[in-house]
C-alpha cells in the first residue's frame, strides 16, 4: 500500500482541497487521523463531498474532538490523552492520501508533534504551500523540518493565487519540484475537483 502524507505550511493553506484532488486523481483512500471540530462537516467528509470516483474510500478518524483549536488543547477539554500507540492506519490494499491536523509544529501532547505522528506512517510527502506575507519562511521551515528528519518529500502544490517570485526562491532553496497548482476558485465542488485531477495522476 503506497501511503501519501498531505503536509501543509500552516492552519487553512489548501491542504483538504489538495487532498480532494489527489484522491480523485489516483482513485485513492483517505484518511483524516485526528479532527479538531466542526464534526458534522468534518475533513474526511468535505473530501467525500468532492470526490466523484466510485473506488476510494473514506476512513474512521481515530480522534474525534470537539474543540476547533489544536489537537492538544481540544483533547484536554475532553479528558483525552492523544496517544500515537491508538493511531492505526487503516487497512487498504488501495493507496492512501493520509492529512494530519494543522502544521508540523502542531501539538498532540504534552511530548508530541505531528511531525512525530508523520513518522509512524512510512509514507512519502507532498507539501502544500500557498503564497502571503510570510509563506516563504513558513514553506522553508517546513521543508527543512521534513528533510532534516528524513521524509521523502515529492514535491510542492501552489495553492492559491500564484507568486513567481515567491515560487521560484522556495522550488531553488528546497531543491523540491513543484507538483501543480491549485487556483483561487470561486467555487470548490466536484467539477473544480475533476478539472485539476488531470495535472496530478503522475504524483
Amino acid at each position: 500500500m503506497r501511503r501519501i502524507i498531505i503536509v501543509g505550511i500552516g492552519t487553512g493553506i489548501g491542504k483538504t482541497v489538495a487532498s480532494s484532488v489527489l484522491v480523485e486523481a489516483l482513485k485513492a483512500d483517505y484518511w483524516k487521523p485526528i479532527q479538531c471540530g466542526d464534526l458534522d462537516n468534518s475533513d474526511t467528509k468535505v473530501v467525500g463531498s468532492l470526490v466523484s470516483n466510485e473506488k476510494s474510500v473514506f476512513h474512521q478518524e481515530s480522534y474525534r474532538l470537539k474543540g476547533y483549536k489544536s489537537p492538544h488543547a481540544a483533547a484536554s477539554e475532553e479528558n483525552i490523552l492523544i496517544d500515537l500507540n491508538r493511531l492505526y492506519v487503516p487497512d487498504t490494499k488501495n493507496t492512501l492520501i493520509i492529512e494530519p491536523p494543522g502544521g508540523l509544529m502542531v501539538p498532540l501532547n504534552n511530548t508530541d508533534l505531528v511531525i512525530d505522528l508523520l513518522q509512524l506512517f512510512d509514507g512519502e510527502v507532498v507539501l502544500v504551500s500557498q503564497n502571503y506575507l510570510g509563506s516563504i519562511n513558513h514553506t522553508l521551515l517546513t521543508a527543512g523540518a521534513l528533510q532534516s528528519r528524513g521524509f521523502n518529500v515529492l514535491g510542492i502544490i501552489f495553492n492559491g493565487e500564484p507568486n513567481k517570485d515567491s515560487e521560484e526562491i522556495i522550488l531553488k532553496i528546497t531543491e523540491l519540484p513543484m507538483l501543480g497548482r491549485i487556483e483561487l476558485e470561486d467555487k470548490v465542488n466536484k467539477k473544480m475537483i475533476l478539472k485539476y485531477a488531470p495535472e496530478f495522476v503522475n504524483v
